[in-house]
């Protein structure tokens, strides 16, 4: 699927929110690290699965890798371009390259609107600009073609999005983020809001468009299960932190580090005789706060393998072989740890 090109590449990006005190004169008191100095390259025509706890900094690695925040620091290259750089202006012309799909499709999508506007909204946006030279009939025509290849009937276009369901719904996200013919989608939690018969549904739509455009997705979710299934290399996140990327089928055979491995010792198997003899990993304590600044390892507070050293030293990611990276000093040569 991948053709070992990257298209994407992130280099020590950070998100930080500051935490503001002061009724009249606002002073920064300290900042949310949401995600704290992360990096990964995504090959053209991959699927990257990020996964982890809620509040780990999935959703706003995506939110500013499409620039909808402004990144605290790093770079976010796409095609060799740094888009942290680049001004709203110049910005709105990669845009339509790196598309999103968000979590909610009720939410995300204007109850005022008809579907034929929702999905029209991007080229007319982009005509209007001059970006673009569509004629109305054109912009009609893409509506019914995408609308068809997400699986709509082209004459449901003039209803609106209370009269479809949540799966439905979910299609016409992914048809308005198709519109601009991306290269890149940021798949936010796309089938968490969804019942599970449908969320395969869905799922299996992607995987056809991606097979069928070209695509690269970045895949967020909570769902194991999930990543597993649509991803072909994944990075698990944890406080602001990748701790792990792999290949897929590698991650899952044999994680490396004690936070991955917690969560697939947590992830439920569908045959009751292996799920009753496994032993699950039982993690104590709860997730520090993201306000804090730390100088060992992130996960030292919860790591049931911890040595002294990791609270004080945060651990490099380091190679375990060509395709999989792990951020733990238990994987680390003793020749480098610190004294």
């Amino acid at each position: 699927m991948s053709n070992n090109t990257p298209i994407l590449e992130v280099k020590d990006l950070k998100q930080h929110f500051p935490i503001e005190q002061g009724a009249i004169i606002k002073r920064q008191v300290g900042a949310i690290r949401a995600v704290d100095g992360i990096s990964f390259t995504v090959n053209a025509g991959e699927t990257l699965g990020i996964v982890g706890e809620s509040g780990c900094g999935k959703s706003t690695t995506a939110r500013a890798i499409a620039q909808l925040y402004k990144p605290t620091s790093g770079e976010v290259l796409y095609e060799g371009q740094d888009l942290v750089k680049l001004s709203n202006k110049e910005m709105l012309s990669i845009r339509k390259n790196i598309q999103m799909i968000f979590q909610d499709p009720y939410a995300s999508l204007d109850s005022r609107m008809t579907v034929r506007k929702i999905i029209a909204e991007p080229l007319e946006i982009y005509n209007s600009h001059g970006l673009m030279k569509l004629t109305t009939e054109d912009i009609e025509h893409k509506v019914e073609e995408l609308m068809e290849r997400v699986g709509l009937s082209r004459f449901y276009k003039n209803r609106y999005p209370h009269e479809f369901s949540g799966g439905q719904r979910q299609r016409i996200g992914i048809a308005r983020a198709l519109a601009l013919n991306p290269k890149i989608i940021l798949a936010d939690e796309p089938v968490s809001a969804l019942d599970v018969s449908i969320q395969s549904q869905i799922l299996n739509l992607l995987v056809d468009l991606q097979k069928e455009l070209g695509l690269t997705y970045i895949f967020i979710a909570h769902d194991l299960a999930v990543i597993e299934y649509i991803s072909t290399r994944v990075a698990v996140m944890y406080l602001g932190k990748i701790v792990e990327i792999s290949e897929s089928k590698a991650l899952y055979k044999q994680p490396l580090h004690p936070y991955t491995q917690a969560l697939l010792s947590a992830a439920p198997i569908p045959d009751p005789v292996i799920e009753k003899k496994r032993q699950r990993i039982i993690l104590t304590g709860d997730v520090p706060s993201p306000d804090q600044e730390r100088f060992g390892c992130y996960f030292y507070d919860r790591c049931p393998k911890r040595m002294d050293h990791c609270r004080t030293h945060i651990p490099p990611m380091e190679s375990f072989d060509d395709n999989h990276q792990v951020a733990c000093w238990l994987h680390i040569d003793k020749s480098k740890w610190p004294e």
